[in-house]
């Protein structure tokens, strides 16, 4: 299953992608059930849990067998889709070198993790799907990306075993970590390089765990105007999702709607020599295999 928040005409529905189509999920209970009790926010629905999940399932087996449903199915093209949660509750929580041959890229064989790193990303840098990205040229002449995997939490938990992590997750969708490197290196910390506003597209489908056969056997590609810049693979994590939820959580409480960001791999911008940043026109691609491209272009 994989939902999204959209708008159409104006007007924010959650929507279920159905083959090349989105069902908007109150309209189609109204007209099978005669009743609407999903709410208007993905976040809400997430808090939901199981319940969500089933009442969705109820109403995609009365689809199937319903002739024509042109009432609550929109193509893409008549509506906007935006962050499967646009203002999150909590900063983003974000994994930092979780793959080799980025940590390497980023300096050395000695920059390779031993233990877990963690850094956020402020609630207000989130947009989705299509929107632009602010170059901030004001302040930097050295924007990244960074393609990642994102965990969303469905369930409320702390001091969470690795062994019963994956009950505490609701799904997946893609992330850019968009950087300042200038400003990163210049802060000595993560926060203001990357925090800026517009600094962290997502989306545009939140893909439940069930559609998800393994979380480690997933591709994950960046392109910049078709060049492919980012060609890696969940199976190359150094820290698993289990172990990044359980350790999270040990002293912090992980709430539904928590976002997690699993790390990127090697084939950023300031990998390269000479580097290549992202300039006012680019536009980013990223692909994680079975959920999506995340696509967004560099305002100017």
């Amino acid at each position: 299953m994989k939902f999204v928040l959209a708008k159409i005409h104006s007007e924010p529905f959650i929507g279920l992608l159905h083959g090349e189509k989105i069902i908007d999920l109150n309209k189609a209970e109204q007209e099978i059930f005669e009743i609407t009790s999903f709410p208007r926010s993905l976040l809400e629905c997430v808090t939901l849990g199981e319940k969500f999940v089933q009442d969705v399932i109820q109403i995609v087996d009365k689809i199937k067998n319903a002739d024509g449903h042109e009432g609550y199915v929109y193509s893409f093209s008549d509506v906007k889709i935006q962050a499967p949660i646009p203002r999150p509750t909590k900063n983003i929580f974000c994994v930092g070198k979780n793959y080799r041959e980025h940590a390497i890229e980023m300096g050395s064989e000695e920059d390779i993790p031993k233990h877990l790193m963690m850094f956020s990303k402020a609630p207000t840098s989130v947009i989705g799907h299509e929107d632009e990205i602010d170059p901030h040229l004001h302040i930097t002449s050295e924007l990244d990306y960074e393609g990642e995997l994102a965990v969303v939490i469905g369930k409320k938990g702390k001091q969470i075993k690795e062994e019963e992590a994956m009950n505490y997750v609701f799904g997946y969708t893609i992330l850019n970590d968009i950087t300042a490197r200038n400003l990163q290196s210049q802060h000595k910390q993560f926060l203001i390089g990357k925090s800026l506003d517009t600094s962290c597209p997502m989306g545009p489908y939140l893909v439940h765990k069930s559609a998800i056969k393994d979380p480690y056997d997933l591709s994950i590609k960046t392109k910049v105007n078709n060049e492919v810049r980012q060609d890696g693979h969940t199976k190359d994590m150094i820290f698993t999702i289990e172990n990044i939820i359980s350790t999270l959580s040990q002293g912090t409480t992980l709430e539904p709607g928590d976002i997690i960001a699993t790390g990127t791999p090697a084939g950023v911008g300031k990998g390269f020599t000479p580097p290549k940043f992202l300039k006012p026109g680019d536009v980013v691609e990223i692909e994680v295999e079975d959920i999506g491209i995340l696509r967004n272009k560099i305002m100017g």
